[in-house]
């Protein structure tokens, strides 16, 4: 990246297509083997560490945070194939359009089933029947435009500036949510027959997992108006959907169609989505607390990517990675940066010292993911992922500062101290060359770490840079070489000083902070 820079090493990445999950399943179901969920977090590792396409993986990762399903619950608990085709579809959108991706992820089974869009029914007063509210409420919360009405900075809009301290104002109403769940009936199976609606199901190979829910007019609320987002400058005159009559013909489908895209189109032009959307990938990626001015300028380019399109995520990532407030070298003491997911320090780790296994799979030890970090792929306990993104820390550092600490919310006590026996273990003991190893055990390779050894600068700087981007504090690699000066090298090859080095930058507290 340093030899091409920046603007040239993300034109590379935004050019490569998504390395799926799904193949790599499919692969393995060929042995034959069975596939279920352990297979496809042993995919997502594969593809964690050795995919080219690491920009596209890392976005997929952050946009699975927050379009949200999970192998947890009862409904897709038992379609692995599935989950896996939905992560798919979030990689290979992850530079596409975010409009194309509410619309992709609304219809998607795996979606259906998790926030229960799928089989939703129009009201029906008789039986006191009403549309689930599930799916309207989720995508207004948390995949689209928030609770409150945003400025393009992020920053609450002040209802009341007459009164002291900032007055948030409701981005919608249940009458809101109730006007999309009306709008969110009458889907089902892909092709499912007009006449067999709560009869069809995936199909005898669950091909249907991997199509698009289709539309049946029979139990679509058309009647009665909807009450949508209502904004300045909304198409719909006061926000309002108006009510349609039934096709006389049940085969026009079209109708239920033109609903879900009048509903998208107004959520996805809500003056909220721009900067709502960009904090939560800002943090994802970059910093827990990015300053209003960073997220306005990436709302900014969310609203245009400076050709009059909206929500061209390719053109946003490509804002987020080189803004300023992300290239700048921050002070140690500064609010900038977030700590690292526990998983993505695993895979970090695994990656920068060309983690291999004999049998190529590694598949001894994405099983331990949930036990070392309380994360998986798509293994989140709620739809509000792992940890809540405006989560703070108590005490006067986070809390009572005003800052976020999502990564910290998943941080306990229990997980620190089986992460940190972890990544010491990694360090001293799953690496080539140590004779004791099982044979097919995955293991890192240490040996460029082993010959700097002799020259405990030099092993530090390298280890800086690999690991930790440069940021080492002084403070830091000072304690650290005179720890490693103490070490004797002795005749084990550098193997004590560098596994010393390695496990204790790898549960340090400057590691464990991104910056």
């Amino acid at each position: 990246m340093r030899r091409i820079g920046y603007n040239a090493w993300l034109s590379e990445q935004l050019a490569l297509p998504f390395s799926g999950h799904q193949p790599y399943l499919d692969q393995i179901a060929a042995i034959p083997e069975d596939v279920y969920h352990n297979i496809r977090y042993e995919a997502w590792t594969q593809r964690a560490l050795t995919a080219p396409d690491q920009l596209r993986q890392r976005v997929a990762f952050a946009l699975s945070e927050i379009l949200v399903t999970s192998d947890q619950s009862g409904a897709v608990g038992g379609e692995p194939l599935a989950l896996a085709h939905y992560y798919d579809l979030l990689g290979s959108n992850a530079f596409g359009n975010y409009r194309q991706l509410l619309e992709l992820v609304t219809l998607d089974p795996v979606m259906g089933h998790y926030l229960s869009m799928f089989g939703n029914e129009k009201p029906d007063l008789a039986s006191n029947r009403r549309p689930d509210e599930n799916y309207a409420r989720e995508i207004m919360q948390l995949f689209s435009v928030g609770l409150e009405q945003l400025n393009l900075d992020g920053t609450p809009v002040d209802g009341d500036p007459l009164t002291v301290g900032v007055q948030p104002v409701a981005s919608y109403s249940q009458d809101t949510i109730r006007g999309f769940a009306h709008v969110f009936t009458g889907w089902t199976w892909f092709n499912c027959p007009i006449d067999n609606w709560g009869g069809c199901g995936p199909g005898a190979t669950g091909a249907g997992w991997f199509s698009p829910m289709s539309p049946n007019v029979e139990f679509h609320a058309f009647e009665d108006s909807k009450q949508l987002l209502n904004y300045s400058g909304v198409a719909l005159l006061g926000g309002i959907l108006p009510a349609t009559p039934r096709p006389a013909n049940p085969a026009n489908v079209q109708p239920v169609r033109d609903d879900l895209t009048a509903a998208l189109n107004n959520i996805f032009n809500h003056p909220n989505v721009g900067p709502f959307v960009s904090r939560r990938l800002i943090q994802r990626l970059v910093s827990s607390n990015p300053s209003p001015a960073y997220v306005q300028r990436v709302a900014s380019v969310f609203n245009n990517n400076g050709s009059g399109v909206r929500g061209d995520l390719r053109a946003v990532v490509r804002a987020i990675v080189l803004d300023s407030e992300a290239r700048a070298r921050p002070v140690v003491a500064s609010s900038a940066g977030k700590l690292r997911e526990p998983l993505l320090r695993w895979t970090q780790v695994w990656r920068a010292f060309a983690a291999t296994n004999p049998n190529n799979r590694f598949n001894d030890w994405y099983v331990w993911y949930p036990y070392y970090t309380p994360q998986a792929s798509l293994h989140s306990a709620t739809v509000f992922n792992f940890f809540l993104p405006d989560y703070a820390a108590p005490g006067a550092d986070v809390a009572q500062a005003g800052l976020f600490s999502p990564e910290f919310q998943i941080e306990t006590d229990t997980f620190v101290t089986r992460f940190t026996n972890f990544l010491t273990t990694t360090a001293t003991w799953w690496f080539s060359g140590n004779p004791s190893l099982d044979p097919n055990d995955s293991r890192i390779n240490i040996e460029r770490e082993k010959a700097l050894s002799a020259n405990v600068e030099a092993l530090l700087e390298h280890l800086d840079v690999l690991l930790m981007g440069g940021t080492m504090s002084p403070f830091m690699r000072t304690t650290l070489k005179n720890h490693l000066s103490q070490v004797p090298l002795a005749d084990d090859n550098g193997y004590r000083r560098s596994t010393d080095a390695l496990s204790l930058i790898l549960t340090s507290p400057e590691f464990s902070i991104e910056k």
